[in-house]
């Protein structure tokens, strides 16, 4: 007497849809290092966004990577897993320097003292229109003085010199003028020479 056994004989189809053995999700898991060169950008932009400095926001993913390095085994979701390490270590990076004023580093370590070379391009250029001043006209000399040496308003030196307000304005425009076009003529285009 021969007992069959399901194991033994494959059950005929019944129509009943095959039962799909359960996937081992860490077979589809990314790689440690597929995953760093994956989301890092977003990571970093994400975290700067949180702490708005780039220094603290590279220290903030490396932080979040090794903690990920050591719970790997452990996470499903690596991307989810790092988006919420680097919300919650943001949050701890602020909470401990919320006291810290932020320097503009770019003016952290110039030297305030002039450039030697801008120093004499610099007297070179005030040489110069001091020069092309002397070489005015006398009356467009004295409106000069008057403006900047002085620091008289147009109307001022309309009183002391006689002359309207907007004969003032005139001949200061073009004087300066053409002391611009000539310092401009000689190669000086700014203060430094």
């Amino acid at each position: 007497m021969e007992t069959s056994t399901a194991s033994a004989h494959p059950r005929a189809d019944t129509g009943r849809n095959p039962v799909i053995p359960f996937r081992n999700t860490m077979e589809d898991k990314p790689t440690l290092r597929q995953v760093f060169e994956t989301e890092e950008s977003a990571l970093l932009r994400y975290a700067h966004g949180l702490v708005g400095q780039r220094e603290a926001a590279q220290d903030l993913v490396q932080d979040a990577f090794v903690k990920l390095h050591a719970h790997w085994e452990d996470v499903s979701n690596p991307r989810a897993w790092l988006f919420r390490s680097i919300r919650n270590l943001a949050l701890n990076h602020l909470r401990d320097h919320r006291r810290e004023t932020p320097i503009d580093s770019s003016h952290e370590w110039q030297c305030h003292a002039p450039d030697p070379e801008q120093a004499l391009g610099r007297l070179e250029a005030i040489g110069t229109l001091q020069l092309l001043i002397a070489e005015l006209d006398p009356d467009d000399r004295m409106l000069i003085a008057l403006k900047y040496h002085e620091n008289l308003k147009y109307d001022q030196i309309s009183q002391r010199t006689g002359l309207s307000v907007s004969n003032v304005g005139y001949k200061l425009h073009h004087a300066l003028k053409n002391l611009a076009d000539s310092l401009r003529h000689l190669g000086i285009e700014s203060p430094e020479g």
